[in-house]
């Protein structure tokens, strides 16, 4: 018999089952319920200013309004470069819009155009609709396209009235660049390209690396592609402005922007002062002239084309002219685009010969191969430093003597070779300072270069390259311009292929080393200055839109060289004493040293004129350095160019701070061409086109890399 289960015993255990889901019914739903409102609590308090945040950003999108970039001054306060405003008109592609109603839209525009724009400023439709960018090869849909610049007063009134009619279409106001007729300094100031015309992909690839909007590169603005431009792009662009408007889930604007304006850029005042400036480019223009025209065979140079010039102030680093001739009207970058045509007319000149290897204005790859490059052998203005050299390091003293024969032998055999002066001379019985005067290569051969390789033959090449360093020649002057050359030192190349006796002879008078314009101007301000190497400085400097001083710029040494006063006293006696018909008549002293480099190119002979000069010779205030390739003698075709120089400078400046021709005051401008204190009358903003140009700027930054011999005078 099978014994049955109990009711009541049944509804018991139901009952404590039904309890106990019920107890972990309201237990989960507890503990749900804690979660979610922990989670609430979380996302209100902790994450709720972030997700806030995130919800502005989808409720609103960024139009960036480009800043107006800062100007450039000289050292007086006149515009070199200047921006100017005006009103563009772009098209913005909002999503979901097809590509015909975009066509459409660029018929209407070319009809407005045609109906209240500036004739010559005219626009066809093709234009448009390339500006338009409808296959996004050069933006994202999210970029603003500009379709047109200078918008006239009626065409700008037009598409305020009737805007609604018009979508996607914006009228921003932004600058275009403009330069100073004179073409003052036109290569060490620089031009501007379009960021998005290449210029992202290489100097600018890190600097559009930002989430910020106000500092976001567009790829429509014009960015400082060399020169000073590029140097403080920083400085010069200022801050973009923002349009901030609210869109719906569907990205479609629903209301009014709320506008924040652009910042613009600061202004930087240069050291250049424009009349030294003008007189130095109109001097190396005017020597080239007489040098292809003179009947004189012995000063006639056909091929003397080009010339460097810079004058840097002793004391201080600043410097006052900076000339690379020929040179260019730098307006033809006119709103960051040039033609093919215009590149191509101004290649050749468009480097910083002063800097950097120019060959120049040669565009053809074969004919630039026949001449030396802007880069040449120092030549007998080595001279001075090579007995700086020897008297520091004892291979003499001031008071020893040479007879110079007219020849110095070093090697034996086949190997022997012979060192004179220039046509011929013997000079006798010399001393380190009547060796500098008369630039006797014997001497500096056998006194300085021999003398140090037979005392240290296995280190002297290092020794002579330490002190060559330490006055600026084969290091970077730090500048800081883009393209900077440390110039070309054979020194170390001729120790391994010959010998370290011949490197060292060679050395001694010019021979082993080419360098920059530059390098020269502060090698000799080093001589003059006793040995301190001074940081060149462009700009004295810096201030915001409302003139404020932001700011300014202190001398800086880069090292310096102690030597005993009478070495420099020494070399002085020695620079004050070489003959220069040029400044037989100067009002004041002169410190000077010329130099003819010889150079093999092409199977060539080649003589570069080379000029050093510090004036006034008492107390130097400023020096030059002066370099014509091909232009023969140092003190034919170079010294003439220095004498400008330095009149200007006097003139303009004074050598102990009173001009010598004081120009009369002027007033400044009213407007922002000018606005800096004692700015000048500002120039009328030129107006140009330009098209995209597909070359790159670099087209003649090749080195000369032939070597050949210094020659002496």
């Amino acid at each position: 018999m099978v014994q049955q289960d109990d009711p009541q015993k049944r509804e018991i255990t139901n009952r404590r089952n039904f309890s106990f889901r019920l107890n972990l019914f309201f237990f989960v739903t507890f503990f749900v319920f804690s979660v979610l409102i922990v989670r609430l609590a979380i996302l209100q308090f902790v994450e709720g200013p972030s997700l806030r945040e995130e919800e502005e950003k989808r409720g609103s999108t960024n139009v960036l309004i480009p800043p107006i970039r800062g100007n450039i001054y000289d050292s007086a306060g006149k515009a070199i470069a200047y921006s100017t405003s005006t009103q563009s008109l772009y098209y913005s592609i909002e999503p979901g819009t097809k590509k015909e109603d975009s066509i459409e839209t660029a018929r209407q525009l070319y009809y407005v155009f045609q109906q209240y724009g500036n004739p010559d400023a005219s626009i066809s439709l093709e234009t448009i609709v390339k500006n338009m960018d409808l296959d996004y090869k050069k933006n994202t849909v999210s970029v603003p396209r500009r379709i047109k610049s200078g918008l006239s007063e009626k065409e700008i009134a037009y598409f305020m009235e009737n805007r609604d009619h018009y979508k996607g279409i914006d009228i921003v106001e932004e600058s275009i660049r403009h330069y100073d007729d004179s073409k003052t300094a036109v290569q060490l100031v620089g031009y501007l390209k379009k960021y998005g015309g290449g210029a992202e992909n290489n100097l600018y690839k890190d600097r559009g690396k930002t989430d910020d909007p106000r500092l976001k590169y567009l790829q429509t603005e014009d960015v400082g592609f060399d020169g000073l431009e590029y140097i403080y792009q920083d400085i010069l662009r200022g801050k973009n402005g923002l349009k901030t408007y609210p869109v719906n889930a569907a990205s479609r604007i629903i209301g009014p922007p709320v506008i924040t304006k652009p910042e613009k850029g600061d202004n930087i005042y240069l050291t250049i002062n424009r009349d030294v400036q003008e007189a130095t480019e109109q001097a190396i223009m005017d020597q080239l002239h007489f040098l292809q025209t003179t009947p004189d065979r012995e000063r006639h140079r056909d091929n003397a084309k080009t010339g460097y010039a810079v004058a840097m102030e002793v004391k201080t680093g600043k410097i006052i002219a900076m000339a690379s001739m020929p040179d260019y009207d730098p307006n033809i970058w006119e709103g960051g685009k040039i033609s093919s045509d215009d590149y191509d007319t101004i290649s050749s000149v468009l480097q910083n010969g002063t800097i950097s290897p120019v060959i120049g204005p040669y565009k053809d790859p074969k004919e630039q191969r026949k001449h030396p490059s802007s880069v040449v052998f120092l030549g007998s203005t080595q001279k001075p430093l090579s007995i700086l050299v020897g008297l520091n390091e004892k291979l003499f003293t001031t008071s020893s003597t040479y007879t110079d024969t007219g020849s110095f032998y070093y090697g034996k055999g086949a190997s022997r070779r012979r060192i004179g002066n220039s046509k011929g001379h013997a000079y006798g019985t010399l001393d380190p300072a009547s060796a500098i005067a008369h630039s006797s290569n014997p001497f500096m051969s056998k006194m300085v270069g021999d003398a140090l390789y037979r005392k240290d033959p296995e280190n002297g090449v290092d020794i002579w390259d330490s002190y060559v360093k330490q006055f600026g020649l084969g290091v970077s002057t730090e500048s800081g311009l883009l393209n900077e050359s440390k110039g070309v030192i054979g020194y170390f190349h001729e120790r391994e292929a010959a010998s370290s006796q011949s490197a060292l002879i060679l050395a001694s008078f010019g021979q082993m080393g080419r360098y920059t314009t530059m390098q020269l101007a502060q090698y000799a301000a080093t001589l003059a200055s006793h040995g301190k190497r001074m940081k060149p400085q462009f700009v004295k400097e810096i201030r915001d839109a409302d003139g404020k001083v932001v700011q300014t710029f202190q001398p800086e040494v880069l090292n310096t060289i102690n030597f005993p006063d009478a070495y420099w006293k020494e070399i002085e006696t020695g620079m004050l004493n070489v003959s220069v018909t040029e400044f037989n008549n100067a009002p004041y002293k002169v410190l000077r040293k010329t130099g003819t480099s010889q150079q093999q190119v092409s199977g060539a002979l080649v003589e570069n004129a080379v000029f050093i000069a510090s004036a006034p010779a008492e107390d130097p205030v400023i020096s030059v350095a002066v370099v014509v390739p091909e232009g023969g003698f140092g003190a034919y075709g170079a010294a003439p160019i220095a004498r400008k120089m330095f009149d200007a400078y006097n003139d303009y400046i004074g050598f102990h701070g009173v001009p010598q021709k004081p120009k009369t005051p002027v007033t400044p401008p009213a407007n922002g061409a000018g606005t800096g204190t004692g700015a000048g009358t500002p120039v009328t903003p030129p107006v140009g086109t330009g098209t995209t140009n597909t070359n790159t700027a670099n087209a003649n930054a090749n080195a000369n890399t032939n070597t050949g011999k210094a020659k002496t005078q």
